[in-house]
């Protein structure tokens, strides 16, 4: 594995994110498991990541954190996989991209715990409230068979994260315009390569 492009990771974790457009990338990279219990708010990580969080890649000496940063990092940094947006699917690329790394990601952060602004409070969060955003996304993923349009790209790995982790985790509901949206992006030989390489990872029960 090459040291050109290291990959922290662990596999419990938004990593498989990153796992997974690595995979779609076709990049040479050598993973680096980071455990929650030690290394991951260690000083050698936080120098890489002062978050102490995962993913993290360093690729040719810089640092690229945040989930969606990664997969749009590494749609330019790999041309080659066509992952990057065509002129006309900059526009529902990058904004459903965000969307998902912003909105998406506060809402069901937060309705996970129980909370959800009422009305007055709703115009101080980027999200406004729960069900809108939910309502959203069920229409951005129903607009085209991909994120932005006829072709996957970088987006979907993100935004199909979002909705695959939320519909099988409960934290969005099993809506059939979610159901049908991730099975496209879970039968691609990437996707399923990822998460062979992260549930190989996963420590097994004592």
């Amino acid at each position: 594995m090459s040291d050109d492009l290291v990959f922290y990771t662990n596999p419990q974790s938004r990593g498989r994110i990153a796992r997974w457009m690595l995979e779609e990338s076709g990049a040479d990279y050598r993973t680096e498991v980071v455990d929650y219990a030690g290394r991951m708010k260690s000083a050698e990580y936080l120098a890489i990541n002062p978050m102490g969080k995962v993913p993290a890649i360093v690729h040719q000496g810089k640092v690229v954190t945040e989930g969606a940063a990664i997969c749009a990092y590494l749609a330019e940094a790999f041309p080659e996989a066509g992952l990057a947006p065509r002129p006309e699917e900059r526009a529902d690329y990058y904004r459903w991209l965000f969307f998902a790394a912003g909105p998406v990601e506060q809402a069901l952060t937060n309705n996970s715990v129980e909370f959800d602004p009422s009305p007055e409070q709703s115009r101080r969060f980027g999200y406004g409230n729960y069900a809108t955003t939910v309502d959203v996304l069920e229409h951005a993923v129903s607009a085209h068979p991909y994120i932005a349009g006829d072709r996957f790209t970088a987006a979907d790995v993100y935004v199909g994260s979002a909705v695959g982790w939320g519909t099988m985790f409960g934290t969005l509901p099993k809506r059939d315009a979610f159901l049908a949206y991730f099975e496209r992006l879970s039968g691609r030989e990437a996707f399923k390569r990822a998460a062979a390489k992260d549930d190989a990872l996963v420590p097994k029960p004592a």
